[in-house]
């Protein structure tokens, strides 16, 4: 029988019960063998519910821990704002990272800002520029290359540097876009008018001078680089000089050639046409009429794009200039007298203008710059900012002639560079001023963006990318075509806070210089990275710098004050055929003596402090100077213009005021007076809040009793070239505008006594 203990299971066992019969003694090791399986299996399974249980534990605590602190912090929560607060806090901490991380960082000066020139060893307390490092050894910067010491070779120099690229620009219109001329382009038609004056019986060489009155233009730049081919010498002429001091220019000069734009200048010309006067070579088309009354003068008139012709015909060859041979002799716009002639060399030239590239570093022109041409080419800050570009191969585009449109020609040409005078900076600022007067908000925005800038400035920090710039100074950027990154500023003092708004509203570099024609423009310019306004900065790498006493003004060079001298490279050589007013100004030791007054501050910069001329005595034996009043009283709202009179006779002095248009009219509808502008300016009213208001300013900047004016007489119509009574450079013709003035003058002082 089968064991159906032992055989559970088995289909077999009732078959064949022999076969299937187990041994006692196999079955016991299988039994065990079995249980002791079934243990290790217990065994395993308990340890494995251990680690699980452990495991979960571990889980239960960190996640109770978890709670806990997140209990703990939102039990501060409210200290926050809650849960919004919280986000707000983190959206805080990643804008703050992200600022951190992309933060301008600020430029670091080429020299320290707290020396910024070097004193030389003397009693003479003679500075120099600490950027060439040969100016302590008594050496000026004469050129930045080997071959390039003359402005016939700085402009060949830009061909090769551009690469042929745009040279020169124009706009045929209003509406109109650029249109450019490659350097090549430009060089050519340069060389064959330059033949085509030969061919007009110009000899080549020093003794030839060729006058160019006309307004800037790509004819000007050719005329100049077509008389620098054959060593000739180029005289401006001032667009709205008169007749008489053109005629006495081309009398002294004996030029026989004149290149003139228009038919309203040819006849100006002609109105005193000086026998040695042979040829007007003219820009655009002129009258028959005109051509006959040239004729009975016997002067002939031909046209510019005929001399090129013929010019291209003959092919002269170039008689290149040495660095010692006359390039230019500038007519100052004297205040008194006719114009004297400056004469300036190559040398000069190309020694300021590299100087003043030395000095911007990083900022420097380069090839891809582009400039806008507005100031007068007459004179030589706008002449040495444009032949630096050329020399490294930029781009030069010229306004259309009317400075009115000057804010159309820069939309067009979107330049990056530009000089300036402060007379642009200054409407600027008051353009900026008028748009926030009427809006408490937009005041506060513009103060703050003005802050927020101004901080950044005085870290060392330029840029045009940050939130104001944006929100606040995007228009005043864009309106001056919205790439400029550097702006050279010069010709007259610019006030402090105009300054400083220009650089944080523009976004640029922006430097103020000293100098003068008879120093081919800069004798001293401002260092990036120095955000102090109201100082000129250190002298230039091409001159050295030192004061003299003014013992009649009180200024004594030991006192870090007086007369400005200048010896140097860029120092010219003299009035053409004025040797006795040369002396004037010149001393035995190649000083040049400049007639404006300076004061060195502890950081190494200058000053312009005063000026030594147009000073005069009361009759109390005070000295007064008009130019320091006048700068104080500009500064009030009501007044565009000032003229500030006094004489030995009188005790007090008086003043010709120019009224703000704006500013008047304004007022006087606030305060319900009507009539028109010249009605206003003979309104009493309005007089006494002009008098009260320049007097205010005369007390804030500490004038004294007989320094303040006594009484004022109200002039509708500004102060201009065109009238006579200011120079091109726009400074006053002090006995011009008296002569002028005079009845009402005498008639002020009348009803004072």
């Amino acid at each position: 029988m089968c064991n159906n203990n032992n055989n559970m299971g088995s289909g077999k066992c009732g078959l064949n019960g022999k076969k299937d019969q187990v041994n006692p003694t196999e079955a016991k090791k299988t039994e065990f063998s079995v249980k002791e399986k079934c243990r290790k299996l217990q065994k395993k399974l308990k340890k494995t519910d251990k680690q699980k249980t452990e495991s979960s534990s571990k889980e239960k605590t960190i996640w109770w821990n978890q709670c806990s602190s997140l209990s703990e912090i939102d039990q501060y929560l409210w200290m926050v704002g809650g849960s919004a607060g919280a986000l707000a806090l983190t959206g805080v901490a990643a804008a703050s990272a992200f600022y951190l991380s992309t933060r301008p960082k600020p430029e670091k000066p080429l020299v320290t800002l707290h020396e910024q020139s070097l004193l030389e060893p003397g009693p003479e307390m003679v500075r120099v520029s600490k950027f060439y490092k040969e100016a302590k050894n008594g050496k000026y910067l004469r050129y930045l290359h080997d071959d390039t010491r003359t402005l016939f070779e700085t402009f060949r120099r830009g061909v090769k540097e551009s690469n042929n690229g745009n040279c020169l620009g124009w706009r045929e219109g209003p509406n109109k876009p650029y249109v450019w001329q490659t350097y090549n382009e430009t060089l050519l038609r340069a060389k064959n008018f330059g033949s085509g004056l030969i061919c007009q019986g110009l000899a080549p060489g020093q003794s030839t001078f060729v006058g160019i009155y006309a307004q800037n233009c790509p004819e000007w730049i050719m005329t100049e680089q077509a008389a620098y081919c054959y060593s000739m010498v180029i005289v401006p002429l001032y667009d709205t000089l008169g007749a008489n001091a053109c005629a006495f220019i081309i009398n002294q000069t004996e030029m026989s050639v004149v290149v003139c734009e228009d038919d309203k200048k040819a006849n100006l010309l002609l109105d005193q046409s000086p026998r040695c006067l042979r040829k007007l070579v003219t820009i655009k088309e002129v009258s028959p009429s005109t051509h006959q009354r040239a004729k009975s003068r016997g002067v002939e008139i031909v046209k510019f794009s005929d001399v090129e012709i013929l010019g291209a015909q003959k092919d002269h060859p170039c008689v290149p200039p040495k660095p010692d041979s006359l390039c230019t002799i500038c007519y100052t716009s004297g205040t008194t007298g006719m114009p004297k002639g400056v004469m300036l060399t190559h040398e000069n030239v190309v020694a300021s203008m590299c100087s003043v590239i030395m000095q911007l570093g990083e900022h420097r022109p380069m090839k891809h710059d582009i400039m806008i041409s507005f100031l007068p080419l007459a004179h030589m800050l706008e002449r040495c900012c444009e032949n630096a570009l050329y020399m490294v191969g930029g781009a030069v585009g010229f306004y259309n002639g009317d400075i009115r449109r000057l804010g159309e020609d820069l939309t067009a040409l979107k330049p990056t560079m530009m000089p300036a005078v402060p007379r642009l900076l200054n409407r600027l600022f008051d353009k900026a001023q008028s748009e926030i007067s009427n809006s408490k908000i937009k005041k506060l925005l513009f103060n703050m963006a003005l802050s927020a800038k101004e901080s950044e400035l005085k870290r060392g920090i330029i840029r045009h990318d940050s939130i104001w710039d944006k929100l606040v100074f995007r228009k005043v950027r864009e309106g001056m075509g919205g790439r400029l990154r550097i702006m050279v500023v010069g010709s007259a003092p610019l006030a402090g806070n105009v300054l400083t708004f220009a650089r944080c509203a523009l976004g640029c570099l922006i430097v103020e210089g000293y100098g003068q024609t008879e120093c081919t423009a800069p004798v001293t310019l401002t260092v990036q990275g120095d955000h102090v306004p109201e100082h000129v900065g250190p002298p230039v790498a091409c001159c050295k710098v030192k004061l003299v006493d003014v013992p009649e003004m009180e200024y004594y060079a030991a006192q870090g004050q007086g007369e400005v001298c200048v010896q140097g490279a860029n120092v010219f050589k003299g009035y053409f055929k004025e040797p006795d007013k040369t002396r004037q100004v010149i001393d035995h030791d190649g000083w040049h003596h400049t007639g404006d007054v300076g004061k060195w501050l502890p950081n190494g910069t200058l000053k312009i402090i005063d000026r030594r001329k147009h000073i005069f005595k009361l009759s109390q034996g005070e000295y007064i100077v008009p130019e320091k009043i006048e700068n104080i009283y500009i500064r009030s709202q009501y007044v565009e213009q000032v003229f500030v009179h006094g004489e030995s006779l009188k005790s007090c002095v008086v003043a010709v005021v120019v009224p703000d248009v704006d500013v008047v009219k304004c007022w006087a509808l606030e305060n319900g007076i009507k009539g028109t502008f010249s009605a206003l300016c003979e309104d009493e009213r309005v007089k006494t809040v002009i008098l009260e208001d320049m007097l205010q300013w005369g007390r804030t900047a500490g004038l004294k009793t007989f320094e303040q004016v006594k009484d004022i007489y109200l002039h509708p119509d500004p102060f201009s070239v065109q009238n006579g009574l200011l120079t091109p450079t726009m400074k006053a013709k002090r006995p011009e505008i008296r002569s002028y003035f005079k009845p009402q003058i005498d008639d002020m002082y009348k009803k004072l006594e």
